[in-house]
């Protein structure tokens, strides 16, 4: 019989990682989900992407996406892939706040397990432009 374990969301990367019996004795502090985004965890950088991600979703005109390159470029001209995951990272994040929704081919996609170029939806009705919302460190 399988057993629904409790999930949390990676502060790093905005995957979602299940209870792993390795860490029941601090289930509770558990932040990342690895050691790779625990050395990682969110830079400066990635504070402003998530700040573009959400500048660009508001001044859209229209209720509509932006994808991952959109952002790439707006962020660095010559659209360098080595952005690409940092945008996805970011993009999880704010989904993982209710800031965003993430698609692929017009569908909701678990975004933890996404591959290829995201289309970023602002939520409806939240304008994500708080300053004063907590991020996750």
């Amino acid at each position: 019989m399988k057993r629904n374990f409790p999930s949390k969301t990676c502060h790093s990367c905005g995957r979602t990682f299940a209870y792993r019996k390795s860490l029941k004795n601090n289930w509770e502090e558990v932040k990342y989900c690895s050691k790779a985004c625990r050395k990682r965890k969110v830079s400066e950088i990635d504070k402003r992407i998530e700040e573009k991600i959400l500048e660009m979703l508001e001044d859209q005109l229209h209720h509509s996406s932006i994808s991952t390159s959109e952002i790439a470029k707006t962020i660095d001209t010559k659209s360098d892939r080595s952005l690409f995951e940092p945008i996805k990272r970011a993009a999880r994040r704010l989904e993982s706040n209710n800031f965003v929704i993430i698609t692929q081919d017009g569908k909701r996609v678990d975004s933890s397990k996404a591959k290829g170029h995201l289309q970023i939806w602002k939520t409806h009705g939240n304008t994500g432009l708080d300053r004063s919302r907590p991020t996750n460190k």
